[in-house]
């Protein structure tokens, strides 16, 4: 008990009357703990950790004790607890700190992580869930034989050291690029399994994060086959409300030393914390959509730090976020030598290059050019062979056959496609039609329009006809595939939906390059290889992966990068460039975003940290608008304010400080804060 009386765990909390207790309100000027009196029925129930309900602005709302102490700090007069939802401790002092850094770090309030953080209870998988752990396995099992074996971490040189320093409870720090093309027993989930039994050998426990949740189900296969069944638990968003409560109990009571799953499971509480790993940073998948808007990297790093846990972060792509980590020595690169790199990495042709364009003229950069046609041919004959289209729908863009102006729905704005054969173009932000006929481009009045790139399911029926008798799969959008049979057939696949072939792929087509490289965001050289190179790395070794729709003439980075698979270089230019141009992630930066009329008040009220920069308000493109409600008026504004990175938390203060006056004062037009955000 500390000199303030309050209550630590495995100490009583009878002669404790006073709760601190944080209530679940999305106001930012609430966003504190709040003390109530504990009745004597709730003395013994009421423990730190516990869910409780409390009357607060008039109102009934959840909570949950984060402290017990005998005398109040509060002069006034102390409103009782109204029951106690649960006694179960879900809030553990660990997950609080963390929960409280990850809404200090991004300008968020603890409420709105807790909420992401601590699955709703379900009191059945409560009550079935045994208080106690089973026994630990015998020494015989997996989970204390093989953990210490580098299997997959074999081909990496730093690899085993850093595995023996995970067993030993040491926290090192790995960014690992993976290699392309490996079988089964030594792809990256085999990896993760044997860095997660590593940890467990060390008497220790592991969260492991991927994408989505085919990666999820990989990585369950090899868990399951490192450490045996029950060593581990599930934690998606795909599962049941009471399959989820029970998974995440498991871990909180100490059942399992192991979970894995999407971005939610990086606040699983697991116990002694030893290994924190996720996969594919620069996935947007990792980053939460819903406020404070976090990164999962973001997270599990600031876990690590407070537990002293290993951190890995692993993908066949180096995100610029994990580059800049590696140049201050905060990870350290974890790489295959040059010549197993090269061995391992596909053998990757540019479509219209060399002697392609003297050889098939205009064919050469078509949408299926012919190099890309007679691979796709050859490959056929003994296996899959994958296509990566990087739009989905069937005719995703429209514009103006004359002068080439997109179309533009005449409602919002937004832009105009094609459903599928027979259909009439609609918008694809408000789904309005536009009428037979009716088509005028603004710019020079022509009634005619042509597509400007194909989407997954045009492509599949161009290339169906292209391949007469060959069976066409999709993967995408409405159906995403986990895998696919290693027999002759042509998978069409959007980025991220490309399902895994045992044996691999016996070609890859990797379709419209330009438009990965002309997408509107400042990431668009390291998403496009993050994207290429997610396809590339499913094929066989040594078979040919097609890059199509490279601009003549152009030498792009990311080309360059694919053809030589370094991901590395390709980061650390992208950083040397971020670095001279004052651009994230080489600096911080938050956007501001509401009407102008909001925004301009809350500039004002801003204070500004030391060296920080305010770039704007500027009116917001119209793909970026946050709210309906300025989608149709066309009013929204935006600014964004830079710093160094060393003023990320002097940022994060002034920011809820701002959020914290504009909620007291009950300003009625909202003003959206992100730090980080992704979509620039």
């Amino acid at each position: 008990m500390s000199e303030r009386g309050e209550v630590t765990r495995g100490e009583g909390c009878a002669a404790l009357p006073v709760a601190a207790v944080v209530v679940d309100t999305p106001l930012a000027h609430l966003d504190r703990s709040f003390e109530y009196l504990v009745p004597d029925d709730l003395l013994a129930s009421a423990v730190p950790g516990a869910r409780v309900r409390v009357r607060f602005a008039g109102r009934d709302l959840d909570g949950f004790v984060v402290e017990r102490y005998a005398e109040p700090t509060h002069g006034g007069r102390l409103s009782p607890l109204r029951r106690v939802v649960s006694p179960e401790p879900v809030l553990t002092p660990e997950l609080l700190t963390l929960c409280r850094a990850v809404a200090d770090r991004y300008a968020g309030t603890l409420s709105d992580v807790l909420r992401l953080a601590i699955p709703k209870r379900h009191a059945t998988a409560e009550r079935a869930l045994p208080l106690d752990p089973p026994p630990p396995p015998a020494p015989s099992t997996p989970a204390n034989g093989p953990a210490l074996q580098p299997g997959p971490w074999a081909a990496y040189p730093a690899g085993p050291a850093w595995l023996r320093r995970v067993a030993a409870g040491e926290g090192p720090a790995a960014a690992w690029t993976a290699l392309p093309g490996r079988p089964d027993g030594q792809d990256w989930p085999d990896a993760f399994a044997t860095a997660a039994a590593a940890a467990v050998a060390g008497g220790r426990g592991a969260v492991l994060v991927v994408p989505d949740h085919r990666d999820v189900d990989r990585l369950d296969v090899a868990i399951t086959g490192v450490l045996g069944p029950g060593r581990h638990v599930r934690l998606t968003a795909d599962q049941g409300p009471q399959a989820r409560y029970t998974a995440w109990l498991k871990a909180r009571r100490g059942h399992v030393p192991v979970a894995i799953g999407t971005r939610a499971a990086a606040f699983a509480p697991v116990h002694d914390l030893g290994l924190v790993a996720w996969w594919d940073d620069g996935d947007d998948l990792l980053v939460e959509p819903r406020a404070p808007y976090h990164h999962v990297g973001v997270v599990l790093e600031t876990r690590a730090r407070h537990t002293r846990a290993a951190l890995l972060a692993g993908g066949l792509a180096r995100s610029l976020e994990l580059q800049g980590r590696i140049e201050s020595g905060a990870f350290v690169a974890v790489e295959a030598p040059t010549p197993a790199v090269r061995a391992a990495a596909p053998r990757v042709g540019v479509a219209g290059e060399g002697s392609d364009e003297e050889r098939d003229g205009v064919a050469a950069r078509a949408h299926l050019p012919s190099r890309a046609w007679r691979a796709a041919k050859d490959a056929l004959h003994d296996g899959p062979v994958l296509v990566q289209v990087p739009r989905r729908g069937y005719l995703p863009a429209l514009t103006c056959a004359e002068c080439r102006a997109p179309v533009r729905c005449v409602c919002c704005h937004g832009p105009m496609a094609l459903g599928g054969p027979g259909q009439q173009p609609a918008c694809r932000w408000c789904g309005s039609a536009l009428p037979p006929g009716r088509f005028e481009c603004r710019e020079c009045g022509s009634r005619r329009l042509r597509s400007t790139v194909t989407g997954a399911r045009r492509t599949a029926e161009e290339i169906g006809r292209a391949f007469p008798g060959a069976p066409v799969v999709t993967s995408g959008s409405g159906e995403v595939l986990g895998a696919v049979p290693d027999e002759p057939a042509l998978v069409i696949a959007t980025p991220g939906a490309e399902p895994v072939a045992r044996a691999g792929y016996a070609a890859v087509l990797l379709l419209d390059a330009w438009a990965s490289l002309e997408l509107p965001v400042l990431d668009a050289a390291s998403e496009s290889f993050r994207r290429w190179a997610a396809a590339a790395a499913l094929v066989r070794p040594g078979r040919a992966v097609v890059l199509c729709g490279v601009a003549e003439g152009a030498g792009l980075p990311a080309v360059e990068a694919l053809v030589r698979w370094d991901p590395g270089w390709l980061a650390a230019r992208e950083l040397a460039d971020r670095r001279e141009l004052g651009l994230p992630p080489a600096v911080r930066m938050a956007r501001l975003s509401g009407t102008r009329r909001a925004l301009g008040e809350a500039l004002s009220q801003l204070d500004l940290p030391t060296g920080a920069q305010l770039l704007g308000p500027m009116p917001a493109p119209a793909g970026s608008r946050t709210s309906r409600e300025s989608l149709r008026a066309g009013d929204e504004w935006h600014a964004l304010v830079r710093t160094g990175v060393t003023g990320t938390a002097e940022l994060g203060r002034a920011l809820i400080a701002l959020k914290a006056l504009r909620s007291a004062r009950k300003e009625s037009e909202l003003v959206t804060v992100r730090v980080d955000p992704v979509d620039w």
